[in-house]
């Protein structure tokens, strides 16, 4: 009897990248039972360098926070002393510029602001439409106002910075532009896409010598409005803030949200797209990020034969964003293209490290850094679930969590046939061989992520079977993601062997319901044994620094939004405070209920596309 149901959970882990074996990517983690001896890493000939260089450091062993992916990261240690005397306190002394763009990429010929279609370029000027109502400030992140902007947080008290951060004026110097780009959406070809409600207003250069690019979201139409109004509501602006803050925190590669106003003026959305049309308030957005340049960049040009256009943006973008790559080097594009295999298979195995679901993974939402961009309908997987699915408007479940793996496969197929035409036939090899390595990038950082997460040190080969042993109680069981964890990592190795698990860690005694659930204790307990120098307090001082306690569930994020929309900013301010220490516990936090059960009031939450 054991044996079948161990055979059951040795098979399980198939689901959690997404269904069917015969129709998908062959991850050797969804199938540990088959023992894969691991090929070498295949990123051939130039491309070792680049990947090694830039990426293979040191505290890769044993650190789950390894690849804080460093590019959209700002560097606040470097000339910190400085910090306070170097803080600009006015707009008046504050500038950006667009000119790192416009000078080397060319700009749409028609300067008008109309829904078109636009061709031989990278870029439209376009500029933001004010709001005609009342502005007001519903939240700020400091740490992106001083570290990133050099901005003294005073300045957020303004009229000017209002103004700026909602569209209704523009810094001097700053030439407004909405990006051209197209892209995969659901897995079909959409055609053009852009900015359609984004102004990127700037580039902005700090103390430490970085450049930031800052955009609005929300801020009004532009060429690529398509059918849209160009604009945002509170309810996503909200959950888009908090979150891209929050996965800053949790270590994960994303932009930054500066800051986030609302208006009283109306905009109308069918939430659900059921004919319910509702009025809503549009907010907008300062996000941040070092480029927001996605896969869909490339495709446009590709797809419309533009590919001198392609030649010249890809060398733009490797010149910038990509250090050490030689834009000299003939084959750089290759280098460019293992880079972004790579980091964007650590960047899915964090997300899902943290049970995060991105929602909309089209190849316009993928960035060419390997960032989390793109708010929309995402979410924290609560009950444990392979088949999870934040977004209603996903009806073929398509951007499933488990599923992720895959579309990240999918999208750099896609990002590999818009450079096709760049590559010769040696080169071409080349870049399909390294993206076939991909599973096993992404495979061997999850691995690595989820031993981190269950405190273990070494090598084991027992270690797969352990990991999907426990996930597969955890489905079986529906228990909490972000808490089972978390508990494991609070609980001592004396209270689990007494399997008497108390009330206060709930999520751990969901699971200990489930008959296998001594047997996985067993193991556990076991393998912690083989932890060379260890103790069960530095375990747990491990586990509780990568197993976050408090992660911004829809119900979380819900509960800021209705409130917000009664103009109490309150619950953004506390869920801003919390999330930016989600592995500490937070008093306010507890009496909040954000590390209970969710409430049964949120059971049936549903986010979509609309916003």
């Amino acid at each position: 009897m054991l044996q079948g149901a161990r055979q059951t959970v040795l098979n399980f882990p198939s689901a959690f990248l997404g269904g069917n074996r015969t129709q998908r990517i062959e991850f050797p983690f969804c199938c540990l039972i088959w023992r894969l001896q691991l090929p070498p890493l295949l990123l051939l000939g130039v491309t070792w360098h680049a990947v090694v260089g830039s990426l293979w450091r040191p505290s890769f062993q044993g650190n789950a926070n390894f690849l804080h992916l460093s590019r959209n990261r700002s560097n606040p240690e470097q000339g910190y002393c400085e910090r306070g005397a170097r803080l600009v306190s006015s707009l008046d002394f504050w500038t950006l510029s667009s000119e790192n763009l416009i000078a080397v990429l060319p700009t749409d010929p028609v300067k008008e602001n109309y829904v078109r279609k636009v061709k031989n370029c990278v870029f439209s000027v376009a500029f933001p439409t004010p709001f005609q109502s009342r502005v007001r400030l519903v939240a700020v992140s400091k740490e992106v106002l001083e570290d990133i902007l050099d901005l003294d947080l005073s300045v957020s008290e303004t009229d000017d910075f209002i103004q700026l951060v909602s569209g209704g004026k523009i810094v001097f110097g700053s030439i407004p532009l909405a990006h051209r780009y197209g892209g995969h959406q659901f897995g079909i070809w959409a055609d053009q896409l852009g900015d359609g409600r984004a102004h990127l207003i700037g580039i902005y250069m700090n103390r430490q010598g970085e450049k930031w690019e800052l955009q609005l979201k929300g801020s009004g139409k532009t060429p690529y409005s398509r059918n849209g109004d160009g604009r945002a509501i509170l309810r996503s602006s909200v959950r888009e803030f908090l979150c891209s803050e929050a996965l800053h925190y949790l270590g994960i590669p994303t932009s930054r949200a500066a800051s986030l106003v609302v208006s009283d003026d109306v905009v109308w959305r069918d939430q659900f797209y059921n004919g319910n049309l509702a009025k809503e308030r549009g907010a907008v957005v300062l996000r941040v990020a070092k480029s927001w340049f996605r896969i869909g960049s490339l495709e446009i040009l590709t797809h419309y034969g533009e590919l001198d256009l392609l030649r010249m943006l890809l060398d733009f973008i490797i010149q910038e964003y990509f250090p050490l790559v030689d834009v000299k080097e003939p084959n750089r594009y290759v280098d460019f293209f293992s880079i972004v295999v790579f980091e964007t298979a650590q960047l899915i195995a964090l997300w899902m490290s943290v049970g995060f679901a991105h929602g909309v993974c089209n190849t316009d939402n993928f960035s060419l850094l390997s960032i989390t961009i793109d708010y929309g309908p995402f979410g924290f997987m609560e009950a444990y679930n392979p088949d999870f699915v934040p977004n209603t408007s996903d009806d073929e479940r398509r951007y499933k969590i488990g599923n992720q793996a895959n579309i990240g496969m999918f999208n750099l197929n896609k990002l590999l046939q818009a450079i096709n035409p760049l590559l010769n036939p040696r080169q071409k090899q080349l870049a399909t061989q390294i993206l076939k390595e991909y599973p096993v990038l992404y495979y061997t950082r999850f691995r690595e992520l989820f031993k981190a997460k269950l405190g273990l040190l070494g090598k084991n080969e027992g270690d797969d079977d352990l990991i999907a042993f426990l996930l597969h109680l955890m489905e079986k069981t529906e228990a909490d993601f972000t808490m089972t964890f978390r508990q494991l990592s609070e609980i001592t190795q004396s209270q689990l062997q007494e399997l008497v698990i108390p009330q206060e860690f709930w999520a751990l005694k969901m699971i200990s319901k489930h008959r296998l659930f001594p047997a996985w204790v067993s193991q556990y307990l076991s393998r912690l044994k083989s932890n060379i120098s260890d103790s069960d307090s530095e375990r747990r001082k491990r586990m509780t620094a990568v197993n976050p306690r408090y992660v911004l569930k829809n119900w979380m994020a819900e509960s800021a939004v209705q409130k917000a929309e009664r103009n109490d900013f309150s619950e953004v301010h506390l869920l801003q405070q919390v999330l930016r220490h989600p592995f500490q516990k937070h008093s306010a936090a507890e009496r909040a209920g954000y590390s209970s059960p969710t409430p049964s009031w949120a059971r049936d939450l549903r986010v979509s596309c609309s916003s």
